[in-house]
């Protein structure tokens, strides 16, 4: 008896464990959809499910061990009822529940669902066993159609949806990137430069006489005259001789 009720007490340590994690990944879900809804983005809702279902994983696995005894064999029962304020009910509960009395007892202790509840299931397997196969069979059909069509519409926007997406993100391109190993190989090796043709040497090289005349001195005070004039011989036909 001592060590099914040490098995049993290990056992239960692990489950309030998963389900304090499964609590945390809950709320800091339901924190981030009322605190930061405008900068939460579909990434982030994917890691918050995955989060929770890997919890909820996590719990399953344990109820299912080997080390878990059968739970729907113990009874749970309430020891004390009492309507006064209890403060330590009030700490392992956080806040939620601040005394254990006859109006609490029936919903937390409750193993069957409520008398309206069960009436609307009662009533659901009902309609459920009253369709004929045939007629079950139609609308899985049914909704299996509908269902790959929307599918497909789905797939459809979301492929339209990452295409418009990756347009709005890519710049257009305002460089190349050969014209710009080009241009540096010119730069630094002198790649594909073309060397200016020689002059002539006559041309680049002075006259002889040109250079002697530029290196005369210039007489001062008088100004060389551009203008060209010839001297003639006075014997030569003057138009008044002298007697």
């Amino acid at each position: 008896m001592q060590k099914e009720e040490k098995q049993l007490e290990s056992s239960l340590a692990d489950i309030t464990a998963k389900v304090a994690d499964i609590k945390n990944a809950l709320a800091s879900f339901l924190y981030k959809l009322e605190n930061e809804f405008a900068t939460l983005n579909w990434p982030t809702m994917l890691d918050n499910f995955a989060l929770i279902s890997s919890n909820m994983n996590s719990l399953s696995r344990v109820l299912r061990g080997d080390k878990i005894p059968a739970l729907r064999n113990f009874t749970l029962f309430p020891v004390l009822l009492s309507p006064d304020t209890d403060q330590e009910l009030a700490k392992l509960t956080e806040g939620r529940l601040f005394m254990c009395n006859h109006e609490v007892v029936p919903d937390y202790l409750r193993t069957k669902p409520e008398t309206e509840v069960e009436d609307k299931i009662n009533q659901l397997h009902t309609k459920a066993n009253s369709i004929t196969s045939d007629n079950a069979q139609k609308q899985l059909n049914n909704l299996n159609k509908i269902t790959s069509n929307i599918l497909d519409i789905i797939n459809s926007y979301r492929e339209e949806w990452d295409n418009d997406s990756k347009q709005k993100t890519q710049q257009p391109q305002t460089s190349s990137q050969s014209e710009t190993n080009t241009l540096i190989a010119a730069i630094s090796m002198g790649k594909g430069l073309r060397l200016q043709s020689q002059m002539p040497q006559q041309s680049q090289q002075p006259s002889p006489g040109m250079q002697q005349q530029s290196q005369k001195p210039m007489p001062v005070g008088k100004m060389q005259s551009s203008v060209k004039t010839t001297i003639r011989a006075g014997s030569a036909g003057h138009p008044y001789p002298r007697p």
